[in-house]
Formats: structure tokens, C-alpha cells, sequence
């Protein structure tokens, strides 16, 4: 299982390679855009896609 971090409340959760996806429910109950790795030696973030024009 991989965890993630949000960054704007700092809470941790799987991410969508782990049965729960955690990380991405906690996205969309919230809209909180930015994650980053919660493993030991990774600091790589990553942005949700929060919105899309045509």
C-alpha cells in the first residue's frame, strides 16, 4: 500500500493502486487539490485535476 498526504489538512491515505483509495476520496469529499508521497525518502507531489475547460 502506498499512503499520500494532503497538503491542505494533512491527512493520509492510500492511493488508487490500494483497494480503499483514500487519497482521492478524501479529493472529492473535499476539492483539496495537492497530495504529496507519504513514503519514507519521497517528496514528489501531485495535483488533482480540479477542473477542465472545453
Amino acid at each position: 500500500m502506498a499512503l499520500r498526504r494532503c497538503l491542505t489538512r494533512g491527512e493520509i491515505g492510500c492511493c488508487d493502486s490500494s483497494v480503499g483509495q483514500h487519497a482521492t476520496a478524501h479529493f472529492r469529499a473535499t476539492g483539496h487539490p495537492v497530495m504529496q508521497s507519504a513514503e519514507p525518502g519521497e517528496t514528489w507531489r501531485w495535483c488533482y485535476v480540479h477542473s477542465t475547460t472545453a
